[in-house]
């Protein structure tokens, strides 16, 4: 068996991120940002983000944007009122274009309890974000190489959660080359592949 990824990093994808964001929280000068993205479903458990930046010390000023929606809206929303936290929350909602986010935020985070290949978290990694993500079957351990390009922790655990964000927020900004993390999910490579496979030569 062998395996080829889906080509989902281009110059399009990275062009995007330069758009502008009209949410005021992304401005220059604005606290760090922690982003989540995906769908409001169990799948996600954006409950242990929320419960994990509910951990963060009181020093620590930044804000938390999941742009997303869903069925579990509800419930998260419920949640954020009782954790306190709708001063420094965000649920914007669906967004037509994520990429400006993740340009801008300071952490890209990945709650999941399981996953396939995550395409968002390769996303992350093109804009060069540091990452918290869980170590949840599978994808996140095999895109940030075993974290070398990302924190892993364990699934639904708040607690580590917010250990790894708070690192990644008082840490430098990660020093990965994002073009090397992402070579695997560009079009060239996923070409050469299907033509090493196929025994074809490409020039």
């Amino acid at each position: 068996v062998q395996t080829i990824y889906n080509p989902v990093i281009s110059a399009a994808v990275l062009a995007r991120g330069e758009e502008p964001v009209a949410h005021p929280w992304f401005a220059p000068g604005q606290a760090p940002v922690i982003l989540g993205i995906g769908r409001f479903y169990e799948q996600k458990d954006f409950a242990t983000l929320l419960r994990a930046f509910a951990r963060l010390p009181q020093d620590l000023e930044c804000r938390l944007v999941i742009l997303g929606d869903g069925p579990g809206r509800p419930e998260l929303e419920a949640l954020v009122r009782e954790l306190g936290l709708g001063e420094r929350v965000a649920l914007p909602g669906f967004v037509a274009n994520p990429y400006a986010y993740l340009k801008r935020a300071r952490v890209f985070a990945l709650s999941s309890k399981w996953e396939g290949l995550p395409t968002v978290l390769i996303e992350a990694l093109a804009f060069g974000r540091a990452i918290v993500s869980t170590d949840c079957r599978s994808g996140p351990r095999e895109i940030l190489a075993g974290g070398r390009y990302g924190t892993l922790v364990e699934v639904q655990n708040d607690a580590a959660f917010a250990l790894a964000l708070e690192g990644a927020l008082r840490s430098p900004p990660p020093a990965y080359d994002p073009e090397q993390a992402t070579a695997p999910f560009t079009m060239d490579h996923a070409v050469a592949n299907y033509a090493r496979v196929a025994g074809l030569h490409t020039a």
